[in-house]
């Protein structure tokens, strides 16, 4: 067992299978969970209950299509501010965290101050979301639009390679 940084729960190779089948699909019985990593439904069950109770496992959601749901605009914003004081960030953090078209936001160290990835049903309604959000703010510098052209990628998944527990540092024990 390894200690993940930040955390105080242990992970081995039996929480990293979980965590990357969970992943592939949270909807999983885990009685199959269980098949697959030679493990009984109960201690699997517990293990999950455990991942949940760490912070390891922040949420369960279900993905949907933006496209299907009439907001097939996704639209990358670097947002660069006039000023940078602690309480203007946070200012800015709010503004953008109660924002429903904003998926994404991210306060960055270099060239930019915010990077924002936002999904809408058309460009006149992301023009309102730039008076909304950037014109009506006097602490927003500059912003950039990247329009998507064609979601290569996208994904919640994140990479359990190198994670203390996972087949590259050992194998589940039983």
């Amino acid at each position: 067992m390894s200690r993940i940084s930040g955390s105080s729960l242990e992970l081995d190779g039996f929480d990293v299978a979980i965590l990357a089948i969970l992943q592939r699909d949270n909807r999983t019985p885990q009685r199959k969970i269980a098949e697959a990593i030679h493990l009984s439904a109960p201690a699997v069950q517990r293990r999950i209950h455990r991942l949940e109770a760490s912070g390891i496992i922040a949420a369960n959601v279900a993905l949907l299509d933006p496209a299907k749901i009439g907001q097939p605009l996704t639209i990358v914003v670097n947002v660069d501010l006039e000023r940078e004081h602690s309480a203007l960030i946070d200012e800015a953090k709010k503004a953008f965290l109660a924002e429903t078209s904003v998926q994404q936001c991210y306060y960055v160290a270099g060239e930019t101050d915010f990077v924002l990835i936002l999904n809408v049903p058309s460009m006149a309604d992301y023009e309102a979301l730039t008076r909304k959000l950037f014109f009506a703010s006097d602490n927003i510098k500059r912003f950039r639009t990247f329009v998507v052209m064609d979601r290569v990628k996208t994904g919640t998944s994140l990479s359990l390679d190198g994670v203390p527990g996972s087949t590259t540092q050992s194998r589940p024990n039983k």
